[in-house]
Parts: C-alpha cells; sequence; structure tokens
C-alpha cells in the first residue's frame, strides 16, 4: 500500500498550490473530481480552495451532514447514489476537505465505491491534519461503536493548509491539541510534559513534526497490526467515553474523549509500568486547563467499561490498551482487567 504524498506548510508557494500542481499531472488527466464537504467546510473553506486549486474547478461538491452521529451507513449509501447519480467512474477522485468525520465517511465512501477509487484529504480541523486525514483508515459507526465498519484505503495525497485552522472555535483547536500531544508524545519528540500553556504546542513546526512521525508509523504498519498500535495511546478508554457521552445525548468531542482517555492510560502506567507520577500530574494540569473534567460515577463506568469490551483491538477477550513507560517509550497491547478499568476510570479524572 503506497503511502500518500505529504504536502505540508514549506516555501514560497502555499500547500493548496502546490497541490494543484499535483492534480495537474498526468496521472490525473482523466479525471473528474467530487469534492466532499460538511456545512462548516462549504462556508468556511470551499471558496478558497477552490480558487488556489484550479484543477478543482469544475468539481462537483456533496454536502455531508455535521456530527459524529452522521458517520453512519445510512449516509455513506446516499453518497454512494449521489456518485452514481452524477456518472462518477473508476476514474473519479475524491477529494475530502473538512475534518475527521468527512475523511471518515468520505475515504469509506471512496473505498468502496466501484471497488475503490483514489482520493485526496484537505483536513481543515487540528485532529484532521495530526491524525484523522493519514494512514488510510476509513471508517463508520455501527449501533453507537464508534469506527466498527472500514477498510484501509490510503489517500493520494494529504494537503495541509493551516490557514484553515482559523476559521474554527476554539474549543475545536483546543480539542485538537490531544491529539498533537498524544503524536509528539509517543513519537519522541517532547521530552517533557508540558505543564500548562496550550497554546505553546499548536505551531507550525509541531504540526508538520507530527504529521511526519504518523506517516513514518503508518509507512511500516499501513494494516494496524503491531507498531501502529502506539497511535491508539488514549483511544481503547477515549472512543467508549465518546461513544458514551453521545449515547447520554452529553456528547464530547473526540479531542476531549481521547484526552480523558490518555488521562486514565497515564493512571495505569504510573500503576503498571513505573512511569513518573510527575508526568501525570503534569499532564491531568495540561487537560484541566483545555476543559473541564467530567465526574463518572459507578454506573456511568459501568457502561465505558462495556463499551470498551467491543473495542476492535481487544484479544482472546482481553482489554488492551497502549500505557507509557516514558516519553517516547509506549508500550503496546498491555492487558488491563476490569478492575483496572474501573479503577482509572473513578480515579483519573478527579
Amino acid at each position: 500500500m503506497a503511502s500518500p504524498r505529504l504536502i505540508l506548510p514549506e516555501g514560497r508557494l502555499s500547500p493548496l498550490a502546490r497541490l494543484n500542481r499535483y492534480l495537474k499531472s498526468s496521472a490525473f488527466a482523466q479525471s473528474r473530481f467530487f469534492i466532499f464537504v460538511d456545512e462548516h467546510t462549504y462556508s468556511h473553506c470551499l471558496s478558497q480552495t477552490v480558487a488556489q486549486v484550479e484543477s478543482l474547478q469544475d468539481a462537483e461538491f456533496i454536502e455531508f451532514p455535521v456530527g459524529e452521529e452522521f458517520k453512519s451507513a445510512e449516509v455513506a449509501i446516499q453518497v454512494w447514489q449521489s456518485l452514481m447519480e452524477s456518472g462518477a467512474d473508476r476514474q473519479s477522485v475524491v477529494v475530502n476537505l473538512g475534518g475527521g468525520c468527512v475523511s471518515d465517511v468520505g475515504a469509506f465512501v471512496a473505498s468502496t465505491y466501484m471497488r475503490g477509487l483514489r482520493y485526496v484529504n484537505i483536513p481543515t480541523t487540528l485532529i484532521g491534519m495530526v491524525d484523522a486525514a493519514i494512514g488510510g483508515k476509513t471508517a463508520l459507526n455501527l449501533a453507537g461503536v464508534k469506527n466498527v465498519v472500514g477498510t484501509f484505503h490510503m489517500p493520494s495525497a494529504v494537503c495541509v493548509e493551516p490557514s484553515f485552522l482559523t476559521s474554527l472555535p476554539e474549543a475545536d483547536v483546543r480539542a485538537g491539541c490531544v491529539e498533537l500531544l498524544k503524536t509528539l508524545v509517543v513519537g519522541g519528540a517532547i521530552d517533557e510534559m508540558p505543564s500548562t500553556g496550550w497554546k505553546r504546542l499548536l505551531t507550525v513546526d509541531n504540526i508538520s513534526t507530527a504529521l511526519r512521525i504518523k506517516a513514518s508509523v503508518v509507512s511500516r504498519d499501513p494494516f494496524d497490526r503491531d507498531v501502529r498500535h502506539i497511535l491508539n495511546f488514549g483511544h481503547t478508554f477515549g472512543h467508549a467515553i465518546e461513544s458514551y457521552s453521545l449515547a447520554q445525548q452529553r456528547p464530547l468531542a473526540h479531542g476531549f474523549a481521547v484526552g480523558v482517555g490518555m488521562l486514565c492510560a497515564l493512571y495505569l502506567s504510573v500503576r503498571k509500568l513505573g512511569l513518573s507520577q510527575r508526568h501525570y500530574d503534569c499532564f491531568h494540569s495540561w487537560i484541566s486547563e483545555l476543559m473541564p473534567l467530567p465526574h463518572f460515577s459507578l454506573r456511568d463506568a459501568e457502561s465505558i467499561l462495556q463499551l470498551m469490551h467491543h473495542d476492535k483491538k481487544n484479544a482472546d477477550g482481553n482489554l488492551l490498551c497502549v500505557l507509557l513507560q516514558d516519553m517516547g517509550a509506549p508500550a503496546v497491547d498491555v492487558p488491563v482487567d476490569d478492575m483496572e478499568v474501573r479503577d482509572a476510570l473513578l480515579a483519573a479524572v478527579k
């Protein structure tokens, strides 16, 4: 599975201008382009993209509803129908212009329509730039369980245009900082967990570094069988917390849910692997600066635990988590029992 072309902020030309050069190459001479957007990117990002990427000026666009609850088979069917009615063929190219939901569903549609179309990701959120747009994982939710349906289908290119971040609410940027920190931590790009000052993390250099870390890991393990598991740090807890919050009609943004999941994983890392308590304390201060920490009752913990047992990373009935031995030294597939999960959910986020 070929790695995508990374089009990052560097040099005099903007990333979108360099994407235009790429799409004008002979590889796309016979291609029709279909841009997938949501309500936000239709309003704030589409015109800038089309203005700078001449190759997309005749593209058709398909708008997705906004929200994690629409990462569903029903939405995928509607998009397949739209592509078919528009005459999309095997040479057609999908351009996902949006955050994680757009890239997850758009890539799934691309991977399955006519047994696979090429696609390009243009992430417009921080989470998309450092995580969701890279790696070739496509995803739909099913019966309240996050990302349980999906395929592996690598994008042809990922184009990161940081100016899109200015259109986001601050809460979305804060949530994205969690995924940014996760990748920098497991990739060994920072030596100390920052105690405060989340905005200091938000630099073009850090975004590019995180993207390159993930791309490097994915190139070594495109089908998520071994080393790529380090990128799931915080996600076994986080996905279950996110699904539970959605079911309770108190949706927690993906980045914030992963932040709470990282706290739980760090709590267990101190107790099981001897991680320094200082790292946990610093991260606790940092995540508390970003968001109000939730309080879980025992009933909440039991419901989250049941969702964790549906996680696709589990094996032989065991819950498997990524824990941290030290900064840049993750331990993958560490078994944790139900009592440890309850303990972490009830004690880690106090």
